[in-house]
């Protein structure tokens, strides 16, 4: 059985991608030489080496423990505070904190390595770093030099944390229809009132003090989304000086009994006249905190990532020792993991896995290299599928984890089953899979006639056109299968196109279309990895299983893109 506490950092994966799949290093081009793929391999490596020491030890109590509220006091399991300071200390939040707001700022195709690695070792604690990484961005773009210098730094310093206050009882997906109210005060101030719901990392006792980015509706400010602005509402009030002063007017009135994530304080907010500041314009709320959200949003495929390949972890260890039955054309003695329908398994794990680490790669290039080469428009339009997909099939994949674990995976003890229900909220949070496709086909798709799309296809078609000139049988089935899957998506891209007259078409199907472009790129993600495989003059220790797991990919998962375009192209039946 696998040690709960393992966790292996996936750094010869990276290895392959940032220096080999996409034909260049990847590492270099971003710094335009000043750092390296091997340098980044080199801040993998540390970061793989605290997640597995410092924060893997504490995800199966955090979850058994939980956190806890105490006189109106979250608290965190033991060893959640320690960790975050050490995290601090070894100066990986100002690290990935961008260069605008005082940080390091790395490439973002490192830190989303980072992110899956802090997410594989412990989800629930990482969602803390998310969401503060978020409030950087947030108040990176919108908020006022006095603000920047007050709330900022301390958290590129790591000394303070940030939450993401959108949701309320009767607002969740509808955040025009948002209550809580800011009051203006005579010192420039705002007053704020209202409760806010589902606040991850809401209060807790790893940090001073914790930065809320709140959003509230003004006196006379007009229905909806307009009307909504956002604020900065602190914990604990800051003194002139910036030390910390007294309890600012918010209250942890409970915490969430969640299914999973049981180390991550999901709080209930009460605001009572708490004192908050103006963050951008007034009736400019969602913009502001639409950067925060696209950061989460992007975050979640790399947490799907980290998870998935967790349960992966746990599987094939567990797999890889344990006796059950004779194999099939096997010798005595050998392990389930050979059982035909095992290895069926857990290749389909694996190679789903690479799929989403090298579409979590592929992002971080294109936002990487947005403003150098235009790649914007293709890194917004990966967003939504990256988030959807990847947490979609995350279901898949810890699901298929307890599966090859039998009846023990369905044992608490063996703790699999946690990294299942953790998985659980990410196609949820964040805006669900259908806000994903919603916003893939209205805003990515429809309104520029689907030129994005079409240079996708044409990306991956100059993909299949290498594939074809190699002399390898993977290489001929991978650029086989993957052209007649380029063509169903081609078929159900013009269906959607189509109905641009008739709007409920198009979104009833559009979670069926976000799942079939993701399908799709993941099997253009195992194509860049056999071109690359063959290029090598020798044969490299991981070449094989690379090829295996395309050759897989391309015959278990990409075939859905074909049933997924028979799905789009139907439209809304009934």
């Amino acid at each position: 059985m696998a040690d709960a506490a393992t966790y292996t950092a996936p750094v010869d994966d990276y290895a392959f991608l940032y220096g080999e799949a996409f034909g260049a290093d990847l590492v270099a081009r971003a710094t335009d030489g000043a750092m390296t793929a091997e340098d980044a391999i080199d801040v993998l490596t540390a970061a793989g080496e605290f997640a597995s020491e410092v924060l893997a030890p504490l995800d199966e109590p955090g979850d058994r423990v939980g956190a806890t509220l105490v006189d109106g006091q979250a608290r965190l399991p033991e060893g959640f505070a320690d960790a975050y300071q050490a995290l601090v200390e070894a100066g990986w939040i100002t690290a990935e904190a961008p260069e605008s707001a005082g940080g390091d700022g790395l490439p973002t195709l490192i830190q989303n390595g980072l992110g899956e690695i802090w997410n594989g070792s412990n989800m629930a604690f990482a969602l803390n770093w998310m969401l503060t990484a978020g409030a950087i961005h947030a108040l990176d773009a919108v908020a006022s030099p006095d603000l920047r210098e007050t709330y900022l730094a301390p958290m590129v310093e790591g000394r303070w944390t940030g939450t993401m206050n959108l949701t309320e009882p009767q607002a969740g997906t509808d955040l025009g229809a948002i209550r809580t109210m800011a009051t203006p005060n005579d010192d420039g101030t705002w007053s704020i009132s209202g409760q806010k719901i589902f606040i991850t990392w809401g209060d807790h006792d790893v940090a001073d003090n914790i930065v809320h980015l709140v959003l509230a509706r003004t006196p006379g400010a007009p229905e909806g989304a307009k009307g909504i602005s956002l604020f900065v509402v602190p914990k604990f009030l800051v003194n002139e000086d910036g030390s910390l002063g007294e309890r600012n007017g918010v209250q942890t009135v409970s915490l969430e009994h969640k299914i999973g994530i049981h180390g991550s304080p999901t709080c209930v907010l009460a605001y009572e006249g708490a004192t908050g500041y103006l963050a951008g314009e007034l009736g400019g709320g969602l913009a502001g905190m639409f950067v925060m959200m696209n950061s989460a949003r992007a975050g979640m495929g790399l947490q799907a990532t980290g998870v998935s390949d967790r349960a992966y972890q746990r599987a094939i260890a567990y797999a890889q020792t344990r006796l059950q039955g004779p194999v099939m054309d096997r010798p005595a003695g050998t392990t389930i993991a050979e059982h035909p329908d095992v290895r069926r398994l857990l290749l389909s794990m694996s190679s789903e896995i690479f799929a989403m680490r090298a579409m979590g790669v592929l992002l971080g290039d294109l936002f990487d290299r947005a403003e150098s080469d235009g790649t914007l428009a293709m890194a917004e339009f990966f967003v939504p599928i990256f988030k959807g997909w990847t947490t979609e099939e995350s279901l898949r994949i810890t699901s298929d984890a307890i599966q090859v674990h039998g009846g023990m995976g369905f044992i608490e003890e063996t703790g699999v089953a946690q990294h299942y229900r953790d998985a659980r909220i990410m196609p949820i949070y964040e805006g669900t899979t259908a806000i994903q496709s919603n916003d893939l086909i209205g805003r990515k798709l429809i309104r520029n006639g689907g030129e994005t799309a079409s240079a996708l296809f044409a990306q991956i078609e100059a993909t299949v056109a290498e594939l074809t000139a190699a002399d390898s049988p993977v290489a001929a089935r991978t650029a086989d299968r993957l052209e007649r899957a380029v063509g169903a998506a081609r078929r159900a891209t013009d269906a959607m196109l189509g109905f641009a007259s008739s709007p409920r078409d198009a979104y009833s199907v559009s979670v069926p279309y976000l799942m079939l472009l993701g399908t799709l790129a993941g099997g253009w993600m195992h194509a860049l990895a056999v071109v690359a495989v063959l290029g090598h003059d020798a044969p490299a220790p991981a070449d094989a299983q690379r090829l295996t797991e395309a050759d897989f990919y391309g015959a278990h998962h990409l075939p859905r893109v074909h049933g997924l375009a028979e799905t789009v192209v139907a439209g809304e039946i009934g």
